[in-house]
């Protein structure tokens, strides 16, 4: 069983003109919040609770979706002030008791096979493993450097022909985090990843389900269609 937080403190403010006064997780597609679907898809895997990392307009969350998602407990954990994804997540970890956390963007559609996911993390004795999506012309994400299942390091956004990116799906052991100080406001990406680039802690292992980031507009209004079809 795996307990799972869900990073949805976004405000989206980069689509400002495609929603309106709500989190990034509850803009619409196809009539029901995009975070519905997330929950959607791992509701099919052993979790055994999910922990949403709020922030902005938290309440219209917890007014939505409740105590429950088909029997899923779900607890809330709301920011009092902006922490950063790495400062949530340490805030979020609070809650949890299990020894590997879940971990996912809560604006990010890449619905892997959960369970091979955590094979490839308990059989490795990974430490901190990230789900990886291949792609090809891109230039919106970073890429990532990978030497066999190590990751070695994150590259500035560019025009790529092909390359690997971060699906911003993650399984950690909390002996990372017990072993580590932060601060109380930091970015899981600059702080962490980036950081442990390279030192045989990051693993990475790549997926070929489809991937979509509804950061910005022209993606979000890709994903009514995107979504009919899952």
């Amino acid at each position: 069983m795996m307990e799972a937080i869900i990073l949805a403190g976004g405000m989206g403010t980069r689509l400002n003109k495609a929603i309106a006064d709500i989190p990034k997780p509850m803009a619409p597609v196809n009539d029901k919040p995009f975070l519905f679907y997330l929950l959607n898809w791992i509701k099919n895997y052993p979790i055994e609770k999910i922990i949403l990392s709020t922030g902005y307009r938290a309440e219209s969350i917890f007014e939505y979706f409740g105590s429950s998602f088909e029997y899923i407990p779900l607890e809330y954990v709301t920011e009092e002030k902006p922490l950063g994804t790495g400062g949530a997540v340490i805030k979020a970890l609070e809650s949890t008791r299990g020894i590997n956390i879940l971990i996912l963007n809560g604006d990010t559609w890449f619905p892997i096979n959960l369970n091979e996911f955590y094979t490839f993390h308990l059989k490795n004795n990974n430490v901190f493993s990230i789900a990886l999506k291949r792609m090809k012309k891109f230039s919106r994400y970073g890429s990532v450097e990978c030497a066999g299942s190590t990751i070695t390091g994150f590259n500035e956004k560019k025009q790529c022909e092909e390359g690997l990116i971060n699906g911003g799906i993650y399984l950690v052991n909390r002996s990372f985090f017990k072993s580590r100080k932060f601060p109380e406001v930091f970015s899981l990406e600059k702080e962490i990843l980036v950081r442990e680039a390279g030192t045989s802690v990051l693993k990475g292992v790549v997926f070929d389900d489809p991937f979509l980031d509804i950061g910005i507009p022209d993606d979000y209004h890709r994903a009514g269609s995107f979504m009919k079809t899952k």
